[in-house]
Formats: structure tokens, C-alpha cells, sequence
């Protein structure tokens, strides 16, 4: 566009326009085009801002689900530990019982030979 293009686009401005008024043209034009270029840089940063919050949201997504994951399978392996343990006492209880109770016999018995 530097040859005769340019030269012909000159020529149609200058009579338009006229001497006088080119230069205003000219500085109208360049503030339109500024007012342009601001505008889609701004479109830009909106878009990109809105594309990292989206993608922000789906690393919390990702990593509610896995801390959810996690806390299910404490829980479940916190119920299946005390059923065990529960399972164990039961089981233990009936003879922990009688040796206490052996051992009450034991140190009770001659107090009660006294009385």
C-alpha cells in the first residue's frame, strides 16, 4: 500500500476533506481507531478473565470431589474398625467378666468368713 495506492487514498482524502479540514479528519480517525483497539483489549481481558475463573471452578470441583472421596472411605474404614472392635469386646466380655468376678470372690471371700 506504499506505491500508488497510497497516493490515490491521499488524493480522495484531499478533496473531500480539503486542506483545511484534513487534519481534523485525520485526528478523528486516529481517535476512533484508539477507541477501537481499547475496546477489544478490554474484550480480550474479560475473555481470558472469564476463561480463568471457569477454569478455577473446575479445580475446586475436582478437589471437593476428591477430599469427598476421601472422607467416605475414612469413614468406612472408621465403621468397619469398630465393628471389629466391638466384635472383639463381645466376644472378650463374657470371660472378662467371670475372671472379675473370680477375682472379687477371691478377696471377698475370707472378709466374708469374718463377718
Amino acid at each position: 500500500m506504499f506505491g500508488g495506492e497510497f497516493f490515490f487514498i491521499l488524493l480522495v482524502a484531499f478533496l473531500l476533506f480539503g486542506s483545511k479540514n484534513l487534519p481534523e479528519v485525520v485526528k478523528g480517525y486516529a481517535k476512533i481507531v484508539a477507541t477501537l483497539k481499547n475496546a477489544t483489549n478490554e474484550i480480550k481481558n474479560e475473555i481470558q478473565n472469564s476463561v480463568d475463573v471457569k477454569e478455577l471452578d473446575a479445580s475446586v470441583k475436582q478437589i471437593t470431589q476428591t477430599l469427598t472421596q476421601e472422607v467416605e472411605e475414612v469413614k468406612s474404614n472408621v465403621a468397619a474398625s469398630s465393628t471389629s472392635i466391638e466384635n472383639n469386646i463381645l466376644k472378650e466380655a463374657p470371660s472378662v467378666v467371670t475372671q472379675i468376678n473370680e477375682d472379687i470372690e477371691e478377696v471377698t471371700g475370707p472378709i466374708k468368713r469374718k463377718m
